[in-house]
């Protein structure tokens, strides 16, 4: 059915002077939804995942330092096998667990993830124990280069953990408060809480002591 409009109505409805009031009615609705928060919670969303990005890029580029690291200590200390190959199998197993964005909500596997991530830190810091027993391995300046990349690496690593945690938080406080919870109601109910993690040991948000 067609609306049918009285004689002096049709004119003006057809007018572009109400034709621009009708966009300014929609530019006005647009600002005024976007004022409210409406995209609060997808943009908290993505910085969510780019948070996590950032720890696995870090986790990686610890990973990436500990072949060269092995190699010169296997150079200067041979009969330290054992804990050259402690380090070689943290290494496999903390590369072997992914958490991409698919699945950054399973505690479970970010339990796993970060368990192996710490048991990696903890073979790492036997590795840099072994240096105090060998004098020419403290000088090398291969051994001292890598000793800065590994310091740099876990400070990065600490940031980084720290702004995962502090998006998250952000980013679930957005789904229970005003006016969050009403978008989130509205919009995006199949978007859910993120899982967090918590220190799994202690002063674990802050970097290790990398000391030769």
């Amino acid at each position: 059915m067609t609306a049918s409009y009285p004689a002096f109505v049709a004119p003006r409805l057809a007018s572009p002077r109400f034709t621009a009031a009708r966009w300014l009615v929609a530019l006005a609705l647009v600002a005024l939804l976007a004022g409210c928060g409406v995209n609060t919670i997808p943009r908290d969303n993505q910085a969510v995942k780019a948070a996590w990005a950032q720890v696995q890029n870090e986790y990686q580029r610890r990973a990436d330092l500990i072949p060269n690291l092995v190699s010169t200590v296997k150079g200067y200390a041979k009969h330290e096998r054992k804990t050259l190959a402690a380090v070689t199998q943290a290494r496999a197993k903390a590369t072997s667990i992914q958490i991409d964005a698919s699945t950054i909500d399973d505690p479970d596997k970010l339990k796993r993830y970060l368990a192996a991530q710490d048991q990696l830190s903890g073979a790492l810091g036997r590795l840099l124990a072994v240096s105090e027993r060998y004098p020419d391995l403290k000088s090398s300046q291969n051994f001292l280069a890598l000793q800065s990349q590994l310091e740099g690496t876990e400070n990065r690593i600490a940031v980084a953990r720290r702004d995962y945690i502090q998006a998250v938080q952000k980013y679930n406080t957005d789904l229970v408060t005003f006016p969050g919870r009403i978008w989130h109601w509205l919009l995006y109910s199949d978007m859910k809480p993120h899982a967090n993690f918590k220190a799994s040991t202690p002063n674990a948000n802050q970097a290790p002591e990398v000391s030769f």
